[in-house]
Order: C-alpha cells, then sequence, then structure tokens
C-alpha cells in the first residue's frame, strides 16, 4: 500500500488549503508518481457523474434483454449518450465561448434557440456552448429562476430527451412537406 499525502499549494484567498492523505494500490516510486496517481483520484468524481448519468439518466438498469451480446450493445449505446450529455454539461462550464458547433450541427442549434425561446425565428448569430447548455436546461428544468446556476446532469439529460425528440418531430413534418 501506498501512502501519499497532498497538499494544495495556492488556494484562493481567503480559503484554507486543501489537504488529505490518499492510500492506494498503486506504487509511486518518485514525487512525479505520487503526483500522477494523486490526479487520476482527483478526476475520480468524473466516474461517479458517469454511473450516474448512465444508471439515473439513461435507466441502464432497467434494461430487460436476454442476450448478453444485445446488452452489451445496448451499455455501449447508453455510455456514449452519457458520455454526451456530460461534455455539454461540463464544456459549458469550462469552455464557456466554445462555439455550439462542437455538439450541435446548423439546424439543430437554430432548432434549439426556437425552442428554448419559444419562437418561430431563428437566431440571427451563431452562439456560445455556454448559451446551448442554457437552452437545453430551459427545456428540461422550465423554472428559470436567476439563482438556479448552471444547468446539472439531470436538467441536461431531460433537456435533451425533449430536444431531441423535438428534432423527430421536425424531421417528420419536414418529410410530410408541413414545414
Amino acid at each position: 500500500m501506498t501512502v501519499i499525502y497532498v497538499r494544495e499549494e495556492h488556494a484562493p484567498g481567503g480559503v484554507e488549503a486543501t489537504e488529505w492523505f490518499l492510500t492506494t494500490s498503486e506504487e509511486a516510486e518518485s514525487s512525479g508518481g505520487a503526483c500522477e496517481t494523486a490526479g487520476y483520484y482527483i478526476q475520480r468524481w468524473k466516474t461517479g457523474r458517469f454511473h450516474y448519468a448512465l444508471k439515473s439518466g439513461r435507466a441502464i438498469e432497467r434494461l430487460r434483454e436476454r442476450s448478453m451480446e444485445k446488452m452489451k450493445v445496448l451499455i455501449l449505446m447508453c455510455s456514449v449518450i452519457a458520455v454526451f450529455i456530460m461534455s455539454l454539461t461540463y464544456m459549458a462550464r469550462i469552455h464557456p465561448r466554445l462555439p455550439r458547433a462542437a455538439l450541435f450541427e446548423d439546424e439543430e442549434w437554430k432548432t434549439l434557440y426556437r425552442a428554448a425561446n419559444r419562437t418561430k425565428k431563428a437566431p440571427h448569430r451563431p452562439y456560445a456552448i455556454k448559451q446551448a447548455a442554457d437552452y437545453i436546461g430551459w427545456l428540461g428544468w422550465p423554472k428559470r429562476a436567476p439563482g438556479d446556476g448552471p444547468p446539472g446532469v439531470k436538467t441536461v439529460w431531460t433537456g435533451l430527451q425533449k430536444f431531441y425528440t423535438l428534432l423527430v418531430y421536425r424531421e417528420f413534418f419536414n418529410f410530410m412537406g408541413q414545414v
């Protein structure tokens, strides 16, 4: 077993530095190895959020396939969706000015704008990924209270379900020549 002591060197002003001990079965023969192992541990929350999105958002535990091969395919597909949900949620927070084109095609972001703002008019100019996440959040949690903060994983998956349902209907009506 390896014990690694981790201490925050540059805490934000007025905040006490974080410090903790990490016990692990990974060997850390140098300070670089210890930093790498601690870095992995610091990122563990992403695994928890992935499983949350996979189990709660995509209801993976309710799948009832009899074949292991079909289950593998379904879990893989749901995993891709969970990663997309997490990507939108956290990219909007970490890189808010990233172009929405990173995750949405041209007609998709225009439809998202119309749905979130309840208008028939397309936006005049493209918007960033943070605004796209906010719009998805509005679809998933339409209260829009000023103190709500950025949309979380659950709000994003709910909003994306509604959004992709809208896209399916839009495609259907385009096919029928009614749009």
